[in-house]
């Protein structure tokens, strides 16, 4: 299938005009070898390249272009699919920015499109070609911040406190994982994520359970979650909980419950967070709204879980106002290699800031990622690249150190 590819990077090498030039025939020849289109652009210290061709063989080269070691920070801004080549040159056309005329540029660039009578300039391929011409690659995280300066060293947490519950004739406890501020080494919170004596996850658990007990048995659990916080929890440390909005909206005075096994446990309702799951939370905004009034004025914290994952509307948010918001791991993983999602992460990083909303990354488990994520703005992260879950407490967690301070 004839697949078109567009990518940014960020040049590690100094190339003068012979190496460009080396580059370009090198590239072209390459690339009529194996019937791709190429059109390549260069500001000095970054690169853009539109690459068309079947679908196996762009993937098999761009493999290859992002392991050569002359450019980092490959970034895949758009992959697509089309009935036609848009470039007619087989191989690679390469314009310099540094001494092309930028007025002309793109009307120049246009009259390599063959089918440039078939649809309109404002193309999306040229929208991009437009923009890197204009502003240069976009979304690029800071030097300081790059994962071959960093490294994680573990630092151990021995908080724990053995504690098993019988709920419906079956152990169960909970299993902490910190959301950790890596960049002043502060453990912000944590969230409770329920687990019985087989070690099953809690989508497993709560699928064991009769669809009329279901809504009982989520908020009664949460009398074991709040009670391991209890014991184990600072006081300037939040424990967050998993509640279904069915489990709120159903139960006569659940927030009240909610509000006793928060009091008989030791903790104040500031510590404690409810999230909710965007999917479940849009599905349900009438009955929703019934209950935010209780929540906020018992104190307790408001968080939207896997944002990203579902229907996510931005208008939603803005009329919760959620004190936190944790970006699913499906926008996170590998971000530092793909355009769009980051392009969606920088826009809700804006609203949160904006909106005073604390941000948190869920699911990080790379060095890029977080190396990424933190230079645009995010300061909260979980996930196992800083700690696993933990039964009964705190395990062991990571924190990310400069090399040349070790």
């Amino acid at each position: 299938m004839l697949t078109t590819l567009i990518y940014q990077s960020q040049s590690e090498a100094e190339f003068s005009d012979l190496d460009l030039i080396n580059l370009t025939i090198a590239a072209c020849k390459k690339n009529k070898a194996i019937q791709v289109t190429g059109i390549l652009l260069f500001n000095g210290s970054e690169f853009f390249q539109v690459l068309e061709g079947e679908e196996e063989v762009i993937d098999l080269l761009f493999c290859h272009i992002s392991e050569d070691q002359r450019h980092t920070d490959v970034v895949e801004l758009m992959r697509d699919y089309s009935a036609y080549r848009r470039f007619s040159d087989i191989g690679m056309t390469f314009f310099d920015l540094r001494i092309a005329d930028k007025n002309t540029l793109v009307d120049e660039i246009h009259q390599l499109d063959h089918v440039q009578n078939h649809h309109l300039h404002d193309d999306k391929i040229f929208r991009l070609i437009k923009r890197f011409i204009a502003q240069g690659a976009w979304h690029r995280p800071s030097c300081g911040l790059k994962s071959a300066q960093w490294e994680m060293v573990s630092k151990k947490e021995s908080r724990q406190d053995r504690l098993w519950q019988t709920e419906k004739g079956v152990l169960y406890t909970f299993a902490l994982q910190p959301i950790v501020e890596p960049m002043s080494g502060r453990i912000a919170s944590f969230e409770a994520l329920i687990r019985d004596a087989k070690g099953r996850s809690p989508g497993a658990i709560f699928s064991a359970i009769p669809s009329d007990s279901l809504y009982a048995f989520d908020l009664q659990t949460k009398a074991i979650a709040l009670e391991l916080a209890g014991k184990i929890l600072r006081d300037d440390e939040k424990i967050a909980i998993n509640l279904l909005p069915g489990s709120l909206h159903t139960i006569p005075n659940a927030v009240a419950q909610l509000t006793a096994q928060i009091s008989q446990a030791n903790l104040r309702p500031e510590q404690v967070i409810i999230e909710l799951l965007e999917t479940e939370v849009i599905t349900n905004t009438v009955d929703f709204h019934k209950i935010l009034k209780d929540i906020r004025a018992a104190g307790i914290g408001l968080a939207v879980d896997d944002f990203g994952s579902g229907y996510s509307r931005m208008s939603f948010l803005s009329k919760i106002q959620p004190d936190e918001i944790k970006i699913d791991r499906s926008l996170i993983q590998d971000i530092h290699k793909m355009g769009g999602q980051q392009s969606v992460v920088v826009a809700i990083v804006r609203y949160c800031q904006d909106m005073g909303i604390n941000l948190v990354a869920e699911g990080v488990e790379k060095l890029e990622e977080w190396c990424w994520l933190q230079s645009i703005g995010v300061n909260l992260y979980q996930g196992f690249l800083f700690a696993r879950p933990c039964v009964d407490g705190i395990g062991e967690i990571q924190w990310p150190v400069k090399k040349h301070h070790i």
